[in-house]
């Protein structure tokens, strides 16, 4: 089978999540990305299971010795190690860059500077080279050089927290990631476009994105009525929300569930049937949109109650026969065995060397032709080294010498 990208090259210095995911997309179309760590460190993805573990996180993430992180962002690519503060490090960068398709980095603008890796530069060794660079908040501004990670650029400062929050409540811990991924995707599409273009043209160029603008790009909706208004959101608590039909409810057993009828008029009676409430459907105070927002508080505690009386398993049926839509506020254990996600191949298995057989998040895109595929395990630190350096003309001898000053491991 042919695959989509076969044939591109990809250097990726990027470390963390939102670069690798990035470069692991590319590299579920066939794309050869070349995954590049520091000699000691490594990628910080490496340090998953203390991070995950810890108070960075909350605590909260499910913890196991199989580096589950590392596996969902940098399958499919092969690894070296490359301490790219050393000239004998950037001379070997630009070697390979001399042949690449793709730079995708994570580099601040000054570590750009500092490791001479600017598009400018970068452009003459290349020309047809696409550099493509996620930061935290951007390469402009004055904040350009600000350390920036999904919990303070995307979810923080975007604003996609304040919309979350009720008058009342605490900022909650965020899970760790969710920014970065949305950043992946946006980058990943400015490679491929910049891809394209240089089909056409010849011309590499570059591709910015930050996760700063992920977060604003994500919270569209919100920051668009900011922007025509001036005014901010105004957030309410559950029994306020005006459409009592596009909200959260609690079951008899404990367990939640989201309603989703944001179009109230045409789901109304099939929502009192489904609800065994068909008293409602004619009651006054409800009857139509306009009487259900003016006497919201009423119809939400009524609402609330109903729910309360049976379980989710019970609703599941009702609802769902009833053709409303909604769904169950599900754990994570429920969304991996979800029968409709298995349907559409939202996992995907593959065999790995240390962990046996394993499952990761499948690339979201599905093409029909030329589909997404997992062929290798996130590399081990450093295994493809020797491998690539020979690919690009150098000696066992100078990989020797490379490793004994420190610049390979």
């Amino acid at each position: 089978m042919v695959l989509a990208l076969e044939g591109i090259k990809v250097i990726e210095t990027a470390s963390g999540m939102a670069g690798p995911m990035a470069g692991r997309l590319l590299a579920d179309w066939g794309a050869d990305v070349i995954h590049i760590e520091h000699p000691v460190r490594g990628d910080m993805s490496r340090e998953a299971r203390r991070l995950l573990s810890s108070s960075v996180s909350g605590g909260r993430a499910i913890v196991t010795d199989i580096n589950y992180s590392h596996e969902n962002h940098n399958c499919n690519k092969r690894g070296m190690t490359l301490n790219l503060a050393t000239e004998p490090g950037r001379e070997i960068i630009y070697r390979l860059l001399e042949k690449a398709d793709v730079l995708l980095s994570n580099f601040r603008p000054r570590e750009l500077k500092k490791f001479n890796l600017e598009y400018k530069a970068l452009s003459r060794l290349n020309p047809g080279l696409i550099c493509a660079n996620v930061t935290g908040y951007g390469k402009k501004g004055s904040d350009r050089d600000l350390p920036g990670y999904d919990f303070n650029a995307f979810w923080a400062r975007s604003g996609v927290l304040h919309v979350l929050l009720t008058p009342e409540m605490i900022p909650p811990a965020t899970p760790m990631g969710n920014g970065d991924r949305v950043a992946s995707l946006a980058l990943a599409c400015g490679i491929l476009t910049a891809l394209f273009v240089r089909e056409r043209t010849g011309a590499g160029q570059e591709v910015d994105t930050s996760i700063f603008n992920a977060g604003v790009y994500f919270n569209t909706i919100d920051v668009g009525g900011a922007l025509v208004t001036g005014q901010d959101r105004r957030n309410v608590d559950r029994e306020d929300l005006a459409n009592v039909l596009l909200n959260s409810y609690k079951t008899k057993d404990g367990r939640w569930l989201r309603l989703a009828i944001n179009q109230p008029d045409l789901y109304w009676s099939r929502f009192c049937r489904g609800l065994g409430r068909e008293d409602l459907e004619q009651d006054p105070r409800f009857a139509s949109f306009a009487s259900r927002l003016e006497n919201h508080r009423q119809l939400f505690t009524i609402v609330e109650e109903t729910f309360l009386s049976r379980t989710l398993d019970e609703w599941k049926v009702r609802l769902t026969q009833a053709g409303l839509p909604w769904a169950p506020i599900q754990t994570l254990p429920e969304v991996t065995a979800d029968p409709q996600a298995r349907a559409n191949d939202f996992f995907v298995a593959y065999d790995h060397p240390l962990y046996g057989r394993i499952k990761i998040v499948a690339n979201p895109a599905k093409l029909s032709k030329t589909p997404a595929t997992v062929r290798l395990p996130a590399p081990e630190l450093g295994q493809h080294t020797e491998e690539i350096l020979l690919e690009h003309n150098y000696t066992w001898e100078d990989i020797a010498r490379f490793k004994e000053s420190g610049v390979i491991a």
